[in-house]
């Protein structure tokens, strides 16, 4: 394999003096694949060598890291190096007796035995994901005193290192308060050692050789805000009062290969907006969200599937999303035309159960109780959404932000409302359904 001349720029970084290096950039630029090369290339050199590759979800790192990049790296960088895979405790060796473990910091007892351990090498993947006082408590390991090996010299000391990357999220983070401010996150005052802190940053432009054909202009197309993060690989000024967050969302994101839960409650959300079935194109798009409620209590965003139509193609729409996810019940929002949404629902789809919701209280009022939700991991995103999460990326505490009505959200949030009622209507307070919900087969298996 061959690196370019930017990656060759961050292998330059990450061999320097600092102990800390951040890579930080757009998507698909190869933060991840160097990283993994160098913890690789440093096992390699130092027998019985102690390395960990860390990040928040465990089930993310061993989906994108695990099964994909680490095989990779070893396939493109080092054919023929020999090495196990343990499936029990998750650590690669190395003939040499190097080892590489593999840990998500969200399974306490795995990582109270992983943490119990030391290391010459550490690498956060995806840092914006991780809470600072859980880098401040994996540093605390970097402590492994080993040699490295090089053929006809002596052995000298392999100088402990902490790796770090992510996709920037905003400038409140602790990784740009560490790394580009060079200041402690906590206090904001200057660190005593900023040469030990090196960053370097590399985007999808510096890699084009290695992507697809289309990714960057499928990377230029997405909004400003999205293209700040995954194109231009650029830190973002923080949302005041933010209700959702782009590192909370990702911490929690179902990534390919991921096992969901089984399901007890599917849903589909509308959020129509009135317009007719010709001369639509400048009005809003009609919200269509599905989500569903897992075994293990948690709320999953299975499919967007917002359309600008009229009631004709967006009942279909939503009908076949009913159909294509064994949903339970469509909910929609009837401020615009009562039952007139529920009758084009039935129409397109006989004898959909449907049920009525009115909007009673301002977008942001009814977007903020399932913000505390998000942060508790409750709601999980399965796969990329960008449209709509820009749309949630607006909502805070002083109102909605975005430019244009959030239609998608609004139908997501119908969606959560319905998965966790006792969220918007707690048990003390008398229930007072709006309409009543029409009768539906029972999902199987649920009551």
């Amino acid at each position: 394999m061959k690196l370019t001349a930017r990656q060759q720029a961050a292998q330059e970084v990450l061999a320097g003096e600092a102990t800390h290096v951040m890579l930080f950039g757009g998507s698909r630029s190869g933060k991840t694949f160097l990283l993994v090369r160098n913890v690789c290339m440093r096992a390699l050199k130092a027998p019985k060598s102690r390395h960990a590759i860390l990040r928040f979800r465990f089930n993310a790192i061993k989906a994108s890291v695990v099964m994909d990049t680490f095989p990779k790296v070893m396939d493109l960088a080092f054919p023929g190096v020999k090495y196990t895979l343990s499936k029990t405790d998750w650590f690669a060796e190395f003939e040499n007796g190097s080892q590489i473990w593999f840990a998500g910091l969200d399974d306490k007892e795995r990582t109270e035995k992983i943490l119990g351990m030391e290391f010459v090498t550490i690498y956060l993947n995806e840092s914006s994901q991780i809470p600072q006082g859980s880098r401040d408590i994996a540093v605390t390991r970097l402590a492994q005193q080993v040699n490295q090996v090089i053929e006809g010299k002596e052995p000298v000391p392999l100088k402990p290192r902490m790796y770090y990357d992510c996709n920037p999220p905003s400038k409140v983070h602790w990784t740009y308060r560490l790394f580009v401010e060079k200041r402690d996150p906590e206090t904001k005052q200057p660190i005593h050692n900023p040469g030990d802190y090196a960053h370097f940053q590399i985007n999808p432009q510096d890699n084009a050789e290695n992507v697809s054909t289309g990714y960057l202009d499928t990377l230029k197309n997405l909004s400003a805000r999205l293209q700040k993060r995954f194109l231009k690989g650029e830190f973002a000024d923080a949302t005041p009062n933010a209700l959702f967050t782009d590192e909370v969302i990702d911490k929690w994101r179902q990534v390919s290969g991921e096992t969901l839960p089984d399901f007890v409650r599917v849903i589909v959300g509308v959020d129509p907006s009135g317009s007719g079935d010709v001369d639509n194109a400048d009005n809003d798009a009609i919200g269509i969200c599905v989500g569903a409620l897992g075994t293990d209590g948690n709320a999953y965003l299975l499919e967007d599937c917002t359309v600008k139509a009229g009631p004709a193609i967006w009942a279909k729409v939503a009908t076949g999303a009913f159909d294509r996810h064994n949903a339970d019940v469509v909910v929609g929002e009837i401020n615009y035309g009562g039952a007139m949404v529920q009758s084009t629902i039935q129409t397109a789809r006989p004898r959909t159960p449907f049920k009525a919701v009115t909007a009673t209280r301002g977008k942001a009022v009814r977007a903020e109780p399932f913000s505390a939700l998000y942060e508790q991991g409750k709601v999980r995103h399965v796969g990329d959404f960008p449209e709509l999460e820009d749309e949630l990326a607006a909502f805070s505490t002083v109102g909605y932000l975005g430019e244009q009505s959030p239609n998608r959200a609004d139908a997501w949030i119908w969606v959560l409302a319905e998965l966790f009622p006792s969220i918007v209507r707690p048990k003390q307070e008398p229930l007072k359904p709006k309409l009543n919900i029409t009768s539906g087969p029972s999902r199987q298996g649920w009551m």
